[in-house]
Protein backbone atom coordinates (compact mmCIF):
# COMPACT_ATOMS: atom_id res chain seq x y z
CA UNK A 1 0.00 0.00 0.00
CA UNK A 2 2.61 2.21 1.15
CA UNK A 3 4.72 1.66 -2.06
CA UNK A 4 1.58 2.54 -4.09
CA UNK A 5 0.61 5.93 -2.10
CA UNK A 6 4.86 6.77 -3.06
CA UNK A 7 4.25 5.20 -7.00
CA UNK A 8 1.26 7.65 -7.43
CA UNK A 9 3.15 10.30 -5.53
CA UNK A 10 5.57 10.18 -7.88
CA UNK A 11 3.74 10.18 -11.02
CA UNK A 12 2.34 13.36 -9.94
CA UNK A 13 5.62 14.87 -9.56
CA UNK A 14 6.78 14.27 -13.10
CA UNK A 15 3.20 15.28 -13.99
CA UNK A 16 3.59 18.49 -12.46
CA UNK A 17 7.28 19.04 -13.48
CA UNK A 18 6.39 18.06 -16.74
CA UNK A 19 3.27 20.92 -16.98
CA UNK A 20 5.92 23.57 -15.51
CA UNK A 21 8.37 22.84 -18.37
CA UNK A 22 6.14 23.32 -21.15
CA UNK A 23 7.19 25.94 -22.86
CA UNK A 24 3.87 28.35 -23.18
CA UNK A 25 3.49 31.83 -25.21
CA UNK A 26 4.05 34.46 -22.48
CA UNK A 27 2.15 37.57 -23.87
CA UNK A 28 -1.21 37.32 -25.70
CA UNK A 29 -0.73 37.61 -29.42
CA UNK A 30 -3.09 39.65 -32.23
CA UNK A 31 -2.46 40.62 -35.48
CA UNK A 32 -4.13 41.59 -38.55
CA UNK A 33 -2.28 39.70 -41.42
CA UNK A 34 -2.72 41.97 -44.81
CA UNK A 35 -4.26 40.08 -47.71
CA UNK A 36 -2.34 38.33 -50.11
CA UNK A 37 -3.47 38.40 -53.96
CA UNK A 38 -0.20 35.92 -54.45
CA UNK A 39 -0.73 33.88 -52.30
CA UNK A 40 -4.59 33.23 -52.97
CA UNK A 41 -6.86 35.46 -50.86
CA UNK A 42 -7.72 39.22 -51.47
CA UNK A 43 -8.91 39.95 -47.66
CA UNK A 44 -7.22 40.61 -44.25
CA UNK A 45 -7.72 38.15 -41.41
CA UNK A 46 -7.21 38.54 -37.94
CA UNK A 47 -4.77 36.02 -35.47
CA UNK A 48 -5.59 36.16 -32.17
CA UNK A 49 -3.24 33.82 -30.20
CA UNK A 50 -4.57 33.76 -26.48
CA UNK A 51 -1.46 34.09 -23.32
CA UNK A 52 -0.69 30.30 -22.39
CA UNK A 53 -1.04 28.72 -25.91
CA UNK A 54 1.41 26.04 -25.89
CA UNK A 55 4.99 25.59 -28.05
CA UNK A 56 6.24 22.91 -29.61
CA UNK A 57 3.59 21.24 -29.10
CA UNK A 58 0.67 20.07 -31.57
CA UNK A 59 -2.77 21.87 -31.24
CA UNK A 60 -5.74 22.91 -33.20
CA UNK A 61 -6.36 26.21 -34.74
CA UNK A 62 -9.79 27.40 -34.46
CA UNK A 63 -11.32 29.39 -37.22
CA UNK A 64 -14.97 31.56 -37.06
CA UNK A 65 -16.05 33.37 -39.99
CA UNK A 66 -16.89 37.29 -39.41
CA UNK A 67 -20.42 38.73 -39.18
CA UNK A 68 -20.50 41.76 -39.38
CA UNK A 69 -24.66 41.73 -38.59
CA UNK A 70 -24.95 44.87 -41.27
CA UNK A 71 -24.32 46.09 -45.26
CA UNK A 72 -21.78 48.27 -45.25
CA UNK A 73 -18.84 49.16 -48.72
CA UNK A 74 -16.64 50.24 -45.58
CA UNK A 75 -14.05 47.44 -45.35
CA UNK A 76 -12.71 49.16 -42.30
CA UNK A 77 -16.40 48.69 -40.81
CA UNK A 78 -15.87 44.86 -41.19
CA UNK A 79 -12.43 44.89 -39.75
CA UNK A 80 -13.44 46.72 -36.32
CA UNK A 81 -16.40 43.69 -36.32
CA UNK A 82 -13.60 41.29 -37.24
CA UNK A 83 -11.22 42.42 -34.20
CA UNK A 84 -13.56 42.79 -31.81
CA UNK A 85 -14.93 39.16 -32.62
CA UNK A 86 -10.98 37.56 -32.64
CA UNK A 87 -9.65 39.13 -29.52
CA UNK A 88 -12.47 40.68 -26.92
CA UNK A 89 -15.50 39.29 -27.05
CA UNK A 90 -17.36 36.39 -28.59
CA UNK A 91 -17.46 32.17 -28.58
CA UNK A 92 -14.86 31.96 -30.80
CA UNK A 93 -12.86 34.04 -28.46
CA UNK A 94 -13.86 32.56 -25.50
CA UNK A 95 -13.12 29.03 -26.97
CA UNK A 96 -9.71 30.23 -27.55
CA UNK A 97 -9.05 31.60 -24.28
CA UNK A 98 -10.30 28.42 -22.62
CA UNK A 99 -8.46 26.22 -24.83
CA UNK A 100 -5.55 28.19 -25.58
CA UNK A 101 -5.80 27.88 -28.98
CA UNK A 102 -4.88 30.07 -31.65
CA UNK A 103 -8.13 31.72 -33.30
CA UNK A 104 -8.57 32.87 -36.78
CA UNK A 105 -11.15 35.26 -38.11
CA UNK A 106 -11.55 36.63 -41.85
CA UNK A 107 -12.29 40.07 -43.20
CA UNK A 108 -14.62 39.61 -45.31
CA UNK A 109 -16.59 41.91 -46.91
CA UNK A 110 -20.07 42.22 -47.31
CA UNK A 111 -20.88 45.29 -49.78
CA UNK A 112 -24.00 47.51 -49.40
CA UNK A 113 -23.66 48.20 -53.39
CA UNK A 114 -24.77 44.09 -53.41
CA UNK A 115 -27.28 44.11 -50.85
CA UNK A 116 -28.19 40.23 -51.48
CA UNK A 117 -24.82 39.34 -51.46
CA UNK A 118 -24.69 37.39 -48.43
CA UNK A 119 -21.10 36.60 -48.53
CA UNK A 120 -20.81 35.96 -44.47
CA UNK A 121 -23.46 33.49 -45.09
CA UNK A 122 -21.59 31.73 -48.10
CA UNK A 123 -24.79 32.13 -49.74
CA UNK A 124 -25.50 30.76 -53.84
CA UNK A 125 -24.59 34.40 -54.71
CA UNK A 126 -21.27 34.19 -53.47
CA UNK A 127 -20.30 31.09 -54.73
CA UNK A 128 -21.18 31.64 -58.59
CA UNK A 129 -19.06 35.29 -58.28
CA UNK A 130 -16.70 35.78 -60.86
CA UNK A 131 -14.67 38.89 -59.09
CA UNK A 132 -11.35 37.91 -58.05
CA UNK A 133 -11.90 39.51 -54.65
CA UNK A 134 -15.52 37.56 -54.33
CA UNK A 135 -14.42 34.72 -55.95
CA UNK A 136 -14.98 31.48 -54.04
CA UNK A 137 -14.55 32.62 -50.51
CA UNK A 138 -14.07 29.16 -49.23
CA UNK A 139 -11.09 28.66 -50.94
CA UNK A 140 -9.84 32.08 -50.30
CA UNK A 141 -10.44 30.94 -46.18
CA UNK A 142 -8.48 27.80 -47.12
CA UNK A 143 -5.45 29.84 -48.53
CA UNK A 144 -5.85 32.11 -45.36
CA UNK A 145 -5.38 28.76 -43.05
CA UNK A 146 -2.63 28.07 -44.42
CA UNK A 147 -0.78 31.74 -44.24
CA UNK A 148 -2.31 31.10 -40.27
CA UNK A 149 -0.26 28.11 -39.81
CA UNK A 150 3.05 29.08 -41.47
CA UNK A 151 2.87 32.52 -38.88
CA UNK A 152 2.51 29.94 -36.21
CA UNK A 153 5.16 27.57 -36.98
CA UNK A 154 7.49 30.51 -37.24
CA UNK A 155 6.72 31.08 -33.95
CA UNK A 156 6.78 27.47 -32.62
CA UNK A 157 3.56 26.77 -32.42
CA UNK A 158 2.11 23.88 -33.71
CA UNK A 159 -1.39 23.15 -35.19
CA UNK A 160 -3.06 20.17 -36.67
CA UNK A 161 -3.85 20.03 -40.45
CA UNK A 162 -6.80 20.13 -39.90
CA UNK A 163 -9.06 22.92 -37.57
CA UNK A 164 -11.94 23.22 -35.32
CA UNK A 165 -14.37 25.58 -36.66
CA UNK A 166 -17.38 27.64 -34.77
CA UNK A 167 -20.32 29.97 -35.85
CA UNK A 168 -23.60 31.93 -34.89
CA UNK A 169 -25.96 33.39 -36.56
CA UNK A 170 -25.00 34.30 -39.93
CA UNK A 171 -20.88 32.63 -39.70
CA UNK A 172 -22.94 29.57 -38.36
CA UNK A 173 -24.55 29.42 -41.79
CA UNK A 174 -21.39 29.93 -43.12
CA UNK A 175 -19.64 27.13 -41.50
CA UNK A 176 -22.07 24.74 -42.08
CA UNK A 177 -22.14 25.45 -46.06
CA UNK A 178 -18.35 24.92 -45.84
CA UNK A 179 -18.56 22.12 -43.83
CA UNK A 180 -19.95 20.81 -46.82
CA UNK A 181 -18.06 21.56 -49.53
CA UNK A 182 -14.62 20.97 -47.69
CA UNK A 183 -15.31 18.19 -44.71
CA UNK A 184 -12.16 16.39 -45.17
CA UNK A 185 -10.41 20.07 -43.52
CA UNK A 186 -12.74 20.26 -40.28
CA UNK A 187 -12.00 18.68 -36.98
CA UNK A 188 -15.18 19.21 -35.28
CA UNK A 189 -17.31 22.43 -35.22
CA UNK A 190 -19.66 24.04 -33.11
CA UNK A 191 -22.85 26.29 -34.63
CA UNK A 192 -25.79 27.95 -33.19
CA UNK A 193 -28.23 30.52 -33.73
CA UNK A 194 -28.24 29.53 -37.57
CA UNK A 195 -30.72 31.38 -39.47
CA UNK A 196 -33.20 29.31 -41.33
CA UNK A 197 -32.46 25.41 -42.60
CA UNK A 198 -29.10 23.68 -42.46
CA UNK A 199 -28.20 22.23 -45.59
CA UNK A 200 -29.28 18.94 -46.11
CA UNK A 201 -27.10 16.12 -47.25
CA UNK A 202 -29.43 14.93 -49.79
CA UNK A 203 -30.41 16.04 -53.44
CA UNK A 204 -33.94 16.13 -52.80
CA UNK A 205 -37.19 15.62 -50.48
CA UNK A 206 -40.59 14.48 -51.79
CA UNK A 207 -39.21 14.87 -55.29
CA UNK A 208 -38.15 18.75 -55.04
CA UNK A 209 -34.47 19.19 -55.78
CA UNK A 210 -32.60 20.82 -53.67
CA UNK A 211 -29.76 22.82 -55.09
CA UNK A 212 -27.35 24.49 -52.76
CA UNK A 213 -27.64 26.16 -50.72
CA UNK A 214 -30.83 23.54 -49.38
CA UNK A 215 -28.86 20.86 -50.50
CA UNK A 216 -26.43 18.91 -52.76
CA UNK A 217 -28.53 18.35 -55.91
CA UNK A 218 -26.62 20.33 -57.86
CA UNK A 219 -23.31 20.30 -55.93
CA UNK A 220 -20.79 18.57 -58.55
CA UNK A 221 -21.85 21.16 -61.45
CA UNK A 222 -21.11 24.06 -58.93
CA UNK A 223 -17.54 22.82 -57.05
CA UNK A 224 -16.23 20.21 -59.76
CA UNK A 225 -16.32 17.12 -57.70
CA UNK A 226 -18.84 15.21 -55.92
CA UNK A 227 -20.52 15.88 -52.54
CA UNK A 228 -17.95 13.83 -49.89
CA UNK A 229 -20.78 12.25 -47.96
CA UNK A 230 -18.75 9.55 -45.60
CA UNK A 231 -16.01 12.56 -44.69
CA UNK A 232 -19.11 15.15 -43.95
CA UNK A 233 -20.19 12.20 -41.43
CA UNK A 234 -17.05 12.21 -40.00
CA UNK A 235 -17.72 15.13 -38.79
CA UNK A 236 -18.27 15.97 -34.20
CA UNK A 237 -20.97 18.78 -34.99
CA UNK A 238 -22.20 20.38 -31.71
CA UNK A 239 -25.95 22.77 -33.26
CA UNK A 240 -27.91 24.26 -30.63
CA UNK A 241 -30.47 27.49 -30.82
CA UNK A 242 -31.96 28.95 -27.96
CA UNK A 243 -35.72 28.21 -26.73
CA UNK A 244 -36.77 31.67 -27.38
CA UNK A 245 -35.23 32.16 -30.72
CA UNK A 246 -37.51 32.47 -33.68
CA UNK A 247 -35.61 34.49 -35.42
CA UNK A 248 -36.53 32.51 -39.55
CA UNK A 249 -33.76 33.84 -42.24
CA UNK A 250 -36.09 32.50 -44.75
CA UNK A 251 -38.08 35.34 -44.96
CA UNK A 252 -35.60 38.13 -45.94
CA UNK A 253 -34.81 37.83 -49.23
CA UNK A 254 -30.73 38.28 -48.87
CA UNK A 255 -30.85 34.51 -47.18
CA UNK A 256 -32.31 32.73 -50.24
CA UNK A 257 -33.44 32.98 -53.44
CA UNK A 258 -37.24 33.14 -54.21
CA UNK A 259 -37.08 29.78 -55.85
CA UNK A 260 -35.50 28.22 -52.75
CA UNK A 261 -37.79 29.85 -50.55
CA UNK A 262 -41.07 28.19 -52.01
Amino acid sequence: MRFLFFLLLHSYILFLVNIQQQPLLREQFNCCCKESKKKGFHHDYILFIPKGTPVKKKIFLLVEPNNTGKITDSIEVHKKYAIDLASVSSVGNNISTELKIPLLVPVFPRPASQPLLYTHALDRDVMIQRKPALKRLDLQLLEMISDAQNVLAAMDIQVDPKFFMNGFSASATFTNRFSFIHPDKIKALAIGGFNGELMFPQNEINSIKLNYPLGTNDFTKLFGFNFDLLAYRQIPQFIYMGKLDDNDAVQFDDAYSKKNVK
